[in-house]
C-alpha cells in the first residue's frame, strides 16, 4: 500500500506540473560489488547519516576502482564515495576537486561556506554527489621520507599521472551513474560536474574528452593550463627573491594592502561608482602604471621600493625563456592584488610545517617537479629544498620538461592535463550534445591567470560559428582571488545558473552576487546587503546612475570601450 500511495501521489505531481522528489530506502543501499558488476570496481561499505542542521538525511557509500601496484612499487586505487539523500532531486553531481587531489574530500558539492551553490551545499538541495582521490593517496605511509613532497609522490608512476589527469574520471562517471541508477531504482534525469582550481581544470579536461557524460559542467577558477601555470611558480620565486633573499619579507601584508588601494584608487570609478570593485577590468590595464607606486626621493610612506614594484612587474609580465618566448601567461591588475588568499599563494603562508612558506614554494615546486616534468625531477621535500628546487628552475631547459616524454611516460604532462585542443580550441562533441559549460574566474586570482582563461575563451569564440555563449559564458569575478577571498562579492549561485540553462534553455545573462559571512576580507564598511550582477565576458557591471548603488537590478551589464 506504501508503494502503491507513493506512485499515486508522484502521478499526481506530475499531473499537476509539480517536481517531484524520489524516496531511497532509508535503510541506506543494497547497492554491493555482487550487483554493481562493473570489473575492477570493490563497493567497500554504506552507512546511513542521518539528517543535522546542514545536511539531509543520506546514504554515504565508499569504494575503490582499479586496484594496482605501480611501477614505482606502491599501491595505487581510485578511491571514492557518493552520497545518497533520501529526499533525491533527480540530479546527479560529480564534485572534482582541487590541489594535488590524493583525499576523498566529503561529497557534498561544495564547500559548506561555498560561494558557488548560494550557501547551501548541492547534497542539501537534493543532489546525488561523488568524490573521489582521483587514483592516489597523499597520505600513503610509504612517501612520508619525501616530507613537503609527498603529495606529488605519484608523479613517479605514468598510470597515477594519467589517472589524475583525467582517467580517474573517466572511469568513474559510469560507475557512479550505475550506482545512482540502482539505489534509486532510476537513471538521474541529469548529470553535472563542478570544480575550483584544479577541481575545474577536472571539468574543463572532461567538457572536452566525455563531454556525453554530463550535461552541465561548472567550472571555478580553472587550473586547465596547468603545467604552465606551475613554470609562474619558478619565475614568481625567482622575481621576489631579487627583493630580499627571505621569499617570506619581500612583499609584506602593508605592501599588499598598499598595492590593492593603489589599484582600486585608479580604477574604482571606471564602473560609473565608487565600491571598491575593479569591475571594468579593461580599462584599469590603460589606468594604471605599477611605476607609479615607487617611492620619490624622499618618500618613506605609502609607496614601494623600485625593487620590490620590478618584482611584481616581472611577476606580472609572465614567465619567458631567453628568446622572449612566453611560458605561461600575463596577468591582470585588479583591486583584490595583495588581499585574500593571494600573499598565501605568492609570499607567505600561515602554514607552519611550511615554514610559512608559500603555496607555490610547497605544492607548487613538489608538482612542477615530479608530476609535470617528463622523466620526474626528484626534489627535497623540506621548505627550504623546495624554494631552492624553484630559484635553481631553468626557463630554457627545464620548461621544456612539461612537453616531453619518453618510453616509460607516453604521455606529457601537457598531454594528460589539460583539455584537447587546448591552444584552439572548438569542443565541438560538447555543442553537438547541446551540454553547457560556465566559468567563472576570479580577477585577483594569484594561481591560475585570469587574462589566461579569457584568452582561451577568446579563441574558443572565435571559432565557433556565431560565437560560444550558446553553450559556453564565462564570468569574471572583481576582486576575488582564488575559490574564495578577496575585496569581493563571493557569494553566488552559478549551481542554479547552470541547471537553468541545462534544464530550461534559460541562458545566464547575469548571475548575482552578494558578500560571503565567511570572507573576512571584505571591508566593513560596505553595506551587507550589497548585491552584483557577474556579468558574462566581455561585458562588465557598470553602474545605471539611478536608484540604489548596492542593487544589483541598477546595473547594466556594458561592452567595454576598444579604443
Amino acid at each position: 500500500m506504501r508503494s502503491i500511495a507513493s506512485v499515486s501521489i508522484g502521478a499526481l505531481a506530475v499531473c499537476l506540473g509539480v517536481p517531484t522528489l524520489a524516496r531511497a530506502d532509508e535503510a541506506c543501499t543494497q547497492v554491493t560489488t555482487a550487483s554493481l558488476g562493473i570489473s575492477g570496481v570493490e563497493i567497500t561499505g554504506s552507512k546511513l547519516q542521518e539528517a543535522d542542521d546542514k545536511l539531509p538525511k543520506h546514504c554515504l557509500v565508499t569504494g575503490l576502482a582499479n586496484q594496482r601496484t605501480g611501477i614505482d612499487g606502491k599501491s595505487y586505487a581510485i578511491r571514492f564515495e557518493m552520497r545518497l539523500p533520501v529526499t533525491w532531486n533527480g540530479r546527479f553531481l560529480h564534485q572534482v576537486n582541487g590541489g594535488n587531489d590524493g583525499v576523498v574530500v566529503p561529497a557534498l558539492g561544495d564547500k559548506p561556506d561555498g560561494w558557488v551553490s548560494g550557501g547551501t551545499v548541492p547534497l542539501a538541495r537534493g543532489f546525488a554527489v561523488l568524490s573521489s582521490d582521483s587514483g592516489h593517496s597523499g597520505n600513503d605511509p610509504a612517501n612520508k621520507p619525501l616530507g613537503l613532497a609527498a603529495g606529488a609522490a605519484f608523479g613517479m608512476d605514468p598510470q597515477a599521472r594519467r589517472d589524475y589527469g583525467y582517467a580517474a574520471d573517466m572511469t568513474l562517471a559510469p560507475v557512479a551513474k550505475k550506482l545512482v541508477a540502482l539505489h534509486y531504482g532510476k537513471p538521474a534525469d541529469y548529470s553535472y560536474m563542478a570544480g575550483c582550481s584544479n577541481g575545474g581544470r577536472h571539468a574543463m579536461v572532461a567538457a572536452g574528452r566525455m563531454p556525453e557524460n554530463y550535461d552541465g559542467f561548472l567550472v571555478g577558477n580553472p587550473g586547465f593550463d596547468l603545467p604552465r601555470a606551475a613554470i609562474q611558480h619558478a619565475w614568481d620565486v625567482q622575481a621576489f627573491l631579487k627583493v630580499d633573499p627571505d621569499l617570506r619579507k619581500t612583499i609584506t601584508k602593508e605592501d599588499g594592502q598598499l598595492i590593492a588601494s593603489r589599484i582600486t584608487q585608479a580604477c574604482d570609478a571606471l564602473d560609473g561608482v565608487k565600491d571598491g570593485l575593479t569591475s571594468n577590468l579593461a580599462a584599469c590595464q590603460k589606468t594604471l602604471d605599477l611605476k607609479s607606486l615607487v617611492c620619490t626621493p624622499g618618500q618613506t610612506e605609502g609607496c614601494l621600493s623600485e625593487a620590490k614594484v620590478d618584482a611584481l612587474k616581472m611577476s606580472f609580465a609572465g614567465p619567458r625563456n631567453s628568446k622572449g618566448e612566453a611560458l605561461y601567461s600575463d596577468w591582470p591588475l585588479d583591486g583584490g592584488i595583495g588581499t585574500g588568499n593571494w600573499r598565501a599563494w605568492k609570499v607567505e603562508s600561515t602554514v607552519a610545517p611550511w615554514n610559512n612558506y608559500p603555496i607555490i614554494a610547497t605544492m607548487g615546486a613538489a608538482s612542477l617537479n615530479l608530476i609535470f616534468s617528463t622523466p620526474p625531477v626528484a626534489v627535497e621535500g623540506s621548505s627550504d629544498k623546495l624554494v631552492d628546487a624553484l630559484r635553481a628552475y631553468d626557463f630554457d631547459k627545464d620548461a621544456a620538461k612539461i612537453f616531453a616524454k619518453d618510453a616509460t611516460f607516453t604521455e606529457s604532462a601537457m598531454d594528460f592535463m589539460t583539455p584537447p585542443e587546448v591552444d584552439d580550441p572548438k569542443l565541438t562533441k560538447l555543442r553537438d550534445a547541446g551540454h553547457k559549460m560556465i566559468i567563472y574566474h576570479g580577477q585577483a586570482d594569484p594561481v591560475f591567470s585570469v587574462n589566461d582563461t579569457i584568452r582561451w575563451y577568446g579563441k574558443l569564440n572565435a571559432n565557433v560559428q556565431g560565437g560560444a555563449g550558446n553553450s559556453v559564458r564565462l564570468f569574471t569575478v572583481p576582486g576575488a582571488t582564488h575559490c574564495g577571498g578577496g575585496v569581493t562579492l563571493d557569494k553566488f549561485d552559478a549551481l542554479s545558473a547552470l541547471t537553468d540553462w541545462v534544464e530550461k534553455g534559460k541562458a545566464p545573462d547575469r548571475i548575482i552576487a552578494s558578500a560571503n559571512p565567511a570572507n573576512k576580507d571584505v571591508p566593513s564598511s560596505w553595506n551587507p546587503a550589497r548585491t552584483r550582477p557577474l556579468c558574462p565576458y566581455p561585458t562588465y557591471a557598470a553602474f545605471s546612475g539611478k536608484g540604489d548603488a548596492d542593487d544589483a537590478a541598477n546595473f547594466v551589464c556594458t561592452m567595454p570601450e576598444t579604443k
